[in-house]
Order: structure tokens, then C-alpha cells, then sequence
């Protein structure tokens, strides 16, 4: 039965997941539309305005077009719509593997617990670090991942400070440093990390090394 309930979507779309534990995997991406952030490194601005309202049912039936196990609610902020609470819990009883891509300025408690929570700490750069909601770091179970978008040196020692403060190592069981793409090389991210032991999982944009810039990829 429906539920009534529906988001604002800017776009879904088949693709690799570029990101985080499951990279290189077939995953389908839901664009919810909207964000209360501005972050300097931001390369989904086009998902800010627009898009179109769609019914939870349709989201579902959209996605079971694609035949893939695993599931993206990204935006944008996804959280910044109520119905994405629902959406995803839809998305679990289907029986996908469900992640959520989540800035970190939004309170992730009404999140099913079956969804591996991505949660983007913002760091200094970012221009947006003091919207973070650090309520949100004693909820994180080891089954979710954070992730630090780093753009230079103080960004890297801020991250690294955040891991060590928070004891992000027996929360989660991957903690992301990924480069701002063509901001930061990632050879010297690689560097420090290795030369201060960090247990941290460095990573790069997957599908930007294989499309760049393209949207719906």
C-alpha cells in the first residue's frame, strides 16, 4: 500500500560506487535534492535547487529497474527531507544494502539501523566545519564509516585530531581521508598518512578517475 509520502529527487542513475567500503561495486544512486551546506569543494551544487517530487513507490520502482544489490541515498543532504527517514527504510525491506551519504550537520538518530551511515565530517577547508554535529559521533556503529575531505596540511591535522579526540578507530571500522580532487595531490596525502602509522583508509574518487566531472556517473 502506498504511504503517501514522497521526496524531491534530482536524480537516480546506475553506476559504480566511487566511495567508501563498497568502491568499484554496482550500486544505484538516489539524488535527493536540497542542502543547507555550501562547502567549497562541493561538486554536486547542480543538486542545491530543482528537481522533481516523487513518490516513495516510484523511487522503489525506479531503482528495481537497475537489478543492483546496493543502494546510495546521496544529495545534496539527504536528511534535509524527512521522507528520506521512510525512503530508506522502503529500501531495506526490499532487501537492498543500503548507505547513506550524510554531511554531518543533520541528526542521523530515526536512521534504520540495516544503513551503513557515511558521515562526512567537515573539515576547516570545507568552510562548513562548524555545522558539524558531533552528537552524531556517539551514535556511529562499527558497521558505519566517517569520512574527512581534506584540501591541505591543516585539514590533514585537523582530521587527524578529530580521529584521536572522538576514538573514531573503536567506532566505526573504516575512517575515510580522501584528497579534494585536483586540490590536493594525492601522493602527498599518502605521504602523511604513512609517515604518522594513521589506521585510516585512504581513498580517491573512483568514478572521477574513470569519467571525471560527469554527472550521472
Amino acid at each position: 500500500m502506498s504511504s503517501g509520502l514522497s521526496v524531491r529527487l534530482t536524480e537516480i542513475f546506475h553506476s559504480l560506487q566511487g566511495e567508501a567500503r563498497t568502491a568499484g561495486r554496482p550500486t544505484v544512486f538516489v539524488r535527493l535534492t536540497g542542502c543547507p551546506l555550501r562547502c567549497t569543494y562541493c561538486d554536486t551544487a547542480y543538486a542545491f535547487e530543482g528537481g522533481k517530487q516523487h513518490s516513495l513507490d516510484s523511487v522503489l520502482a525506479q531503482v528495481a529497474e537497475h537489478s543492483a544489490d546496493y543502494v546510495t541515498v546521496t544529495g545534496g543532504e539527504p536528511l534535509a527531507q524527512p521522507a528520506a527517514i521512510q525512503l530508506m527504510q522502503r529500501l531495506c525491506d526490499a532487501g537492498y544494502q543500503v548507505s547513506l551519504e550524510t554531511g554531518g550537520a543533520m541528526p542521523i538518530d530515526d536512521v534504520d539501523d540495516r544503513v551503513s551511515i557515511v558521515l562526512d565530517l567537515k573539515t576547516p577547508a570545507s568552510g562548513e566545519c562548524d555545522r558539524n554535529l558531533l552528537a552524531n559521533v556517539p551514535l556511529l556503529r562499527p558497521k558505519d564509516q566517517v569520512k574527512f575531505v581534506i584540501c591541505d596540511r591543516g585539514d590533514y591535522e585537523w582530521s587527524k585530531a578529530q580521529v584521536h579526540m572522538h576514538d573514531l578507530g573503536s567506532r566505526v571500522d573504516d575512517i575515510l581521508f580522501s584528497p579534494s580532487y585536483e586540490e590536493l595531490a594525492p601522493a602527498l596525502l599518502a605521504q602523511w598518512v604513512l609517515e604518522d602509522r594513521l589506521k585510516v583508509r585512504m581513498q580517491l574518487q573512483l568514478h572521477k578517475q574513470i569519467w571525471g566531472d560527469k554527472k550521472g556517473v
